[in-house]
């Protein structure tokens, strides 16, 4: 009887569509200028319990979160969901009265018994649940993706990179709010997993056949923690790592794709390796590489990365999006930028890693036509960076003054061209210190880290010797892109650069007379060649420079109109 009216009661409730129930302007914020309380925690630990209901598309769930004060704070800010009403609070294991929190606007507010001094630590238990936002086109936008495998079987994710974290738990919604240490408890219904971040603790079966997955995992980035659900079956494996440590990899998958899950799981062997190689130790060796098949195309989540391409099949031989995602292990989970602001960091190494991965494959040709494919996806709209603590929606999004797709592209041919001035040796040192912290990262001597614009600068003249921020003064405080302005007066060619902003820019560029390439040095912005008049010539014939390029505009005017050929 019980359960018939449990049944009944399931049916009876409304479920969301796409894009419901609405969130709040905060909500819908990541990032940003933070209030000081919130900046006034350390996050310790967060122990999550989310107890997973399809039939209702309800999450229910208990967050215990430990913070230490760095300076007085009589107020806790934790931001969550108001579509997820909070039931209960105790602070360090006493019950608060209904009076003592509130959460009008997507900000719960927790009035403490006693203030907190500077090294004073708090536990707060939240009780939270109820139907949260659906996305409608994940991940492009963020929240809840329920969804059926083929054979109608739940298949359950969640994204929220652009919303943040505070869709489905109590959290510091900004970049390094990240907590050190999470244990993450996943109850699903009988006959579903519930891969997640970090190293599975155990399994436990509950009295009603239920089952309580138990993850735990370290300083995840904020937005990385997910919550995977669905009948999915597994390939795993070991990696011998040419540093040594030995790391676990996974894949789950839905049933029926063992053969196409089988051919995805071989690349992440070698796709390891190449990272390995050419940047250092993977950074999460002692939990996991894992990746989940979900009902939508994909996302980082930490030693969970989220997988959705339909095992597309490319010309480069590879899955660029596994290796894209993957990429970002290193890109956004060990090297997270500070400031939504300095997310090039992420993307633009996320997305030259293709490219890099092409030559160590195959060799230059195909890293040549990987980058060609990149520029003509290049806007010059906004420039990369701002100079400013910014929004998620600020960054990623071109209607909000964001540089949109250029933090992946233009951040990309960025890097290129980088790569091109310093070379190879500087490139990768300045890469692997970015990401560690460290010359000479060895698991175990290093912790995920913060990084910034500023820093990057920095590196690149500690290891080079040389001051190159007109270089990042162009490509990224810089919306248009430098133009190089040929003249000739007889047999003589003059290349003058010139940059937005009108300052200096001594980028060398080669020239091809014949079978013959010479480097002008530009040291002033400008160089001359004897070039005589009806000689061919070739301007950067190997397209190390990310410059204008009148062809790419006219083609990207003309396209709108023509439509894609």
């Amino acid at each position: 009887m019980l359960l018939t009216l449990a049944l009944l009661a399931a049916a009876a409730t409304p479920l969301p569509k796409k894009g419901e129930p609405a969130i709040t302007p905060l909500t819908q914020t990541s990032g940003g200028v933070r209030p000081a309380e919130q900046l006034a925690l350390r996050f310790d630990h967060a122990d999550l319990t989310f107890e997973v209901l399809p039939d209702t598309e309800t999450l229910n769930g208990t967050a215990t979160l430990r913070f230490t004060a760095t300076a007085p704070v009589a107020t806790l800010l934790i931001d969550l969901d108001r579509n997820l009403p909070v039931t209960a609070i105790a602070i360090d294991g006493t019950p608060l009265t209904l009076a003592s929190w509130s959460n009008p606007e997507g900000r719960l507010a927790i009035r403490l018994p006693r203030a907190l001094k500077a090294g004073d630590s708090v536990t707060a238990r939240i009780v939270y649940g109820g139907q949260p936002h659906v996305a409608v086109r994940a991940p492009w936008d963020d929240g809840m993706v329920w969804s059926k495998t083929p054979d109608g079987r739940t298949w359950f994710a969640t994204t929220s990179e652009g919303y943040g974290c505070d869709l489905f738990w109590p959290c510091l919604d900004f970049p390094t709010g990240e907590p050190a240490l999470v244990d993450i408890h996943i109850i699903v219904p009988k006959g579903l997993k519930a891969p997640s971040n970090g190293r599975l603790i155990g399994v436990d079966t509950l009295p009603d056949g239920r089952t309580r997955w138990n993850w735990r995992t370290r300083n995840p980035n904020t937005y990385a923690i997910a919550l995977n659900v669905g009948p999915y079956e597994e390939i795993s494996g070991t990696y011998k790592s040419r540093f040594g440590n030995t790391i676990p990899m996974s894949y789950w998958y839905l049933p029926g794709e063992k053969a196409q899950a089988e051919r995805l799981f071989a690349e992440f062997a070698p796709t390891l390796d190449f990272f390995e190689t050419m940047v250092g130790p993977y950074p999460f060796g002692d939990e996991k590489v894992g990746v989940v098949e979900t009902p939508h195309k994909g996302m980082e989540h930490q030693t969970i990365n989220a997988y959705g391409n339909d095992y597309a099949k490319t010309l480069e031989g590879f899955d660029w999006l596994f290796q894209h995602e993957f990429s970002h292990e290193w890109f956004a989970n060990q090297l997270t930028a500070a400031n939504w602001d300095d997310y090039w960091l992420h993307e633009g190494y996320g997305t030259y890693m293709q490219p890099a991965y092409g030559q160590w494959r195959e060799g230059r040709a195909r890293y040549d036509a990987m980058m060609q494919a990149e520029r003509d996806k290049i806007v010059n709209a906004q420039p990369i960076v701002k100079g400013k603590v910014l929004t998620e929606e600020e960054v990623y999004e071109s209607d909000k003054g964001g540089a949109g797709q250029d933090i992946y592209y233009k951040g990309s041919w960025m890097l290129h061209t980088l790569r091109g001035l310093i070379g190879d040796d500087a490139f990768w040192t300045v890469t692997r210190l970015a990401v560690y912290g460290r010359a000479d990262p060895r698991p175990g001597n290093f912790r995920p880290r913060f990084g910034s614009t500023a820093e990057y600068e920095a590196l690149v003249r500690q290891v080079t010797g040389k001051d190159y921020r007109w270089f990042f003064d162009v490509y990224l405080r810089q919306a248009a892109l430098p133009d190089l302005v040929e003249t000739r007066a007889g047999d003589r060619v003059t290349f003058a650069w010139t940059v937005p902003g009108g300052g200096a820019f001594p980028m060398p560029i080669d020239v091809q007379i014949g079978t013959t390439t010479t480097r002008l040095p530009m040291t002033d912005g400008r160089g001359t060649l004897t070039i005589p008049v009806g000689t061919h010539y070739i301007v950067d014939p190997d397209a190390k420079v990310l410059r204008r390029s009148v062809a790419v505009e006219e083609m990207r005017a003309w396209r709108p109109t023509h439509g894609a050929r």
